[in-house]
């Protein structure tokens, strides 16, 4: 009788003891410490130095859970050149179930392949353009289950740090962001932003596909002419994974409508990252695909070998403007709490990877050289 009674006791005990560890508050603490190496074939100086190597960014993590409300928050350092401290990202959220979550604040727009639309430590193509792995202020709804994945979300704006009637958007950010040029000219900002993301998964044969559409629709603000245009963006999107091998193909296409002062030209737009701002043709259409193989091994160490090339073309609308590419072939080598990418990255008309900054992914250059980057980024992750 008495072994009986243990027996109900404990029984009864269990939800109580998991209700109480519930209350428990949960924080999680992590950040890396990176360095990179690049060798660029149009820096005459650093191929006599055989290249340069140096410091890349230093980064806290942190999470925290408490009566189900959670936070995630990622700070960034980088060197004062690439725009020093700034928030990647910082949100608040709660679960209703396993599947459905809000987050509120500094928040990943669901626009695309998520998390990243690329393997390599460059992103594609579409990153520059604001089109991947974005950030914003606002709300996001996710539904995450066996066969869907869908996303609705409300943007009031980028990330906004100076809080002045007509400020500029600041340079120091993480994600691309419409922007001023630097030069008092083309000073816009992204308001009043509407996302949806619907993904269909299923799987057949050992392949696990997610196909999937994503529409964004905003306000562009223009600081001068006090008057507001509009911005639109779709995309088409499919993602494989089958056994080592992934596949990441999607097409997007976006249109910016701005109202600037009269003698500026609407057929482009400034965008801001990293401490400094570029033009971007305001109309185009963006072609993505990234294939990627893992191999996993036993050497010391290193325990796998993700081998990968992606590819992004930027076809702009305008006849008289040319068009951006780029592809990235590298190998990330995994190494415990360490990650190595190893890159060979090359482009035409990118301003990341040539010698045309200001205009490459808006006017162009006629008959612009492929150029090349040549990148190790060496990262401690913990």
């Amino acid at each position: 009788m008495v072994s009986k009674l243990k027996m109900v006791l404990i029984f009864i005990s269990i939800p109580v003891i998991s209700l109480f560890a519930q209350d428990k508050p949960e924080l999680h603490v992590g950040g890396a410490l990176r360095f990179n190496y690049n060798l660029s074939s149009w820096k005459e100086g650093q191929k006599t130095r055989g290249g340069d190597f140096g410091y890349d960014l230093f980064r806290i993590n942190a999470k925290a859970k408490y009566k189900g409300v959670k936070l995630n928050a990622e700070y960034r350092l980088y060197s004062q050149g690439f725009g020093g401290g700034m928030l990647k990202q910082g949100w608040v959220g709660y679960d209703f179930t396993p599947e459905n979550n809000l987050q509120i604040g500094l928040t990943q727009v669901p626009f695309g392949i998520t998390q990243y639309n690329s393997h390599n430590w460059f992103f594609s193509i579409n990153y520059y353009l604001g089109l991947e792995d974005d950030h914003d202020m606002g709300l996001k709804y996710t539904h995450n289950s066996e066969n869907w994945l869908y996303a609705f979300a409300f943007f009031k704006n980028a990330e906004e740090l100076n809080f002045g009637n007509n400020s500029d958007v600041s340079n120091s950010r993480y994600s691309y962001d419409v922007s001023s040029s630097g030069d008092g000219l083309y000073r816009n900002k992204e308001i009043n932003q509407l996302n949806l993301k619907v993904v269909r998964k299923f799987s057949n044969g050992g392949a696990n596909h997610m196909l999937g559409v994503s529409a964004q629709y905003g306000g562009i603000y223009n600081l001068d002419t006090e008057n507001t245009g509009d911005h639109l963006a779709l995309a088409g999107h499919y993602e494989l994974d089958f056994g080592k091998l992934n596949v990441k193909a999607q097409v997007s296409k976006y249109n910016y409508n701005t109202k600037n002062p009269a003698g500026q030209s609407n057929d482009m737009i400034a965008m801001t990252a990293y401490g400094a701002p570029y033009l971007v043709a305001s109309e185009g259409t963006t072609y993505t695909l990234g294939v990627a193989y893992s191999v996993p091994v036993e050497w010391g160490p290193i325990s796998n070998l993700q081998f990968y090339d992606d590819f992004g073309f930027m076809d702009k609308k305008l006849n008289d403007f040319h068009d951006s590419y780029m592809n990235v072939t590298g190998v990330l080598i995994t190494a415990g709490n360490v990650y190595t990418y190893v890159d060979a990255a090359q482009g035409k008309d990118q301003p990341w990877l040539g010698p045309v900054w200001g205009g490459a992914l808006s006017e162009g250059t006629a008959n612009a050289d492929w150029e090349m980057r040549f990148n190790i980024n060496i990262g401690y992750y913990f």
